[in-house]
């Protein structure tokens, strides 16, 4: 019979103050083990979705957290809205005279401009010849110093630093997620993954939705997976977002559903996308402004609206922020430039996570792992005073096993193990109901932080590489750590049995 066997036979001896013993010390490893995964893996996803693609997140002026946690993982509401205006300073000059082709400036100077050369024309047969030369060359040379400050005639602020820019309006939900209103350049521009390289997928017969459609108008919305599963969403479905809160009104406007995206483990997972154009067309989602006529006409609804070339004027646009992606080289000047102004400010996603993380959450982090270690180190002591209580008991039963011809180390070594058989059986339970635990609250952490994790997903390696190993899950870590304790507790108990008197325990 070897030592393992006689220490799991006195442990069988003493179950239920072995089993108490053990639940104790798996209650202290599995919160250990809950608070090292579930912030560690909250921490690495929170890094991770911290820059999709993108490096700046512009928005209005207020809180720097509070516009990533909204622009990027869709946790917190809108500060405001910023001007349309704005948005174009990042785009090319095609692309500015396109969007400024219906505002009302644009039509004001085309007015303008007809105007003039209609007084010009009427003018040429009563003025002179050399009154009339006179009036065309100052007309054009006015023409020639004006332009220029036309927004449409030149490129945008920024637009020369800018690889791409995504606008955002939030506002609406469909139930408890969040609506998006973008454009296609969501999908296509964007990518997700550590690397960043892995592009959106659709599920089977989806697509991307598309700026204007012969048949959906510019009313399509793709759907994140986590929404599709959750409310039984599919291609070809219609959804109408509710105004201002997910107990909010429904608006009269459908969007069909084209794409479910694949399950990538980002936020977008939990969003809805729906055509920015589309977007704007909702009742009470251009900006309004004063002494104008509805644009729609009064009893029009907004979605039998389909006309591509219908442009929506600026200035009744607005965004709520922009994705940005520029160089890094001018990203630090630009941010400079753009705080510096009174619209907007610009921010670096991932500064402003990494500070959250760790002015915030590490913290709370540590607090947690330092108690819940401490439960373990108590779990430990009872394992002690377990064994140590019933040496009194185990006195006889020692002698016998000396006098058999067992040396003092073997008895020794026997309480040891003793000792790391309840302490590793309640760890191994402890790792267990940890993860059990993990993934019964794994609803309500991505509810609320939109990371999902499971019952199979391991906490994150340490900072720092352990020498041998290398970067390997902290958890593991647990099991060295307990045998570890196992051996400390139990050399108390085991130096008592060391020490037991043969001759006076049979005495007895």
């Amino acid at each position: 019979m070897n030592l393992l066997t006689i220490a799991i036979r006195s442990i069988k001896q003493r179950l239920l103050s072995s089993s108490l013993t053990m639940i104790s010390m798996a209650l202290g490893v599995g919160l250990v083990v809950s608070v090292l995964a579930i912030f560690g893996i909250v921490q690495k996803s929170f890094n991770a979705n911290a820059t999709l693609g993108y490096n700046l997140v512009i928005g209005a002026k207020g809180g720097k957290l509070q516009l990533v946690l909204n622009s990027v993982y869709y946790l917190s509401e809108p500060i405001e809205n910023i001007p349309y205006e704005y948005y174009l300073e990042f785009q090319n000059q095609e692309v500015r005279e396109k969007e400024y082709s219906g505002s009302y400036s644009y039509k004001a100077v085309q007015q303008q401009q007809a105007a003039r050369m209609t007084m010009l024309a009427t003018g040429l047969g009563l003025a002179a010849p050399a009154a009339t030369i006179t009036a065309l060359a100052t007309d054009l040379a006015l023409e020639e110093q004006v332009a220029p400050l036309y927004p449409w005639t030149r490129e945008g602020k920024y637009s020369a630093f800018t690889d791409f820019t995504i606008p955002l309006c939030l506002g609406d939900y469909v139930g408890p997620y969040r609506v998006v209103g973008t454009t296609p350049d969501m999908f296509s521009l964007l990518n997700y993954g550590a690397a960043g390289d892995k592009p959106y997928t659709m599920r089977e017969g989806g697509r991307n939705l598309e700026h204007f459609h012969s048949e959906n108008g510019f009313f399509e919305a793709v759907v994140g997976a986590v929404v599709a599963d959750d409310r039984g969403i599919k291609v070809g479905d219609t959804i109408n977002p509710s105004h201002g809160g997910a107990e909010g009104d429904e608006h009269e406007t459908q969007f069909i559903v084209v794409g479910i995206l694949e399950n990538t483990g980002t936020p977008n997972d939990r969003a809805v996308f729906i055509n920015m154009e589309g977007f704007y067309r909702m009742s009470d989602h251009a900006k309004p402004l004063e002494n104008e006529d509805d644009i729609f006409g009064t009893n029009q609804v907004a979605h039998k609206i389909t006309d591509a070339e219908y442009v929506l004027p600026v200035e009744k646009r607005e965004v709520t922020s922009m994705l940005v992606r520029m160089d890094p080289l001018y990203s630090i000047g630009i941010e400079n430039q753009v705080n510096e102004g009174n619209v907007a400010q610009a921010v670096f996603p991932i500064t402003e996570i990494r500070r959250l993380l760790d002015y915030f959450v590490s913290p709370v982090q540590t607090l947690l792992l330092v108690l819940t270690v401490l439960i373990c180190f108590m779990s430990g002591v009872s394992i002690l005073v377990s064994i140590y209580n019933s040496m009194s008991d185990r006195r006889s039963e020692i002698a016998v096993l000396r006098a058999l011809g067992a040396r003092r180390k073997t008895v020794y070594n026997i309480v040891l193990l003793e000792s790391m058989v309840l302490s590793m059986v309640g760890g191994l339970m402890g790792i267990l109901g940890g993860h059990g635990l993990i993934a019964a609250f794994s609803g309500m952490i991505e509810e609320q932080t939109g990371v999902q994790i499971s019952f199979f997903d391991l906490a994150p390696p340490l900072p720092i590489p352990v020498p041998l190993l290398g970067d390997i899950s902290s958890e593991f870590l647990v099991i060295p750590g307990l045998i570890l304790l196992a051996i400390l507790v139990g050399f108390i108990p085991a130096t008592s049995a060391y020490k037991t008197d043969v001759a006076r325990s049979l005495g007895k």
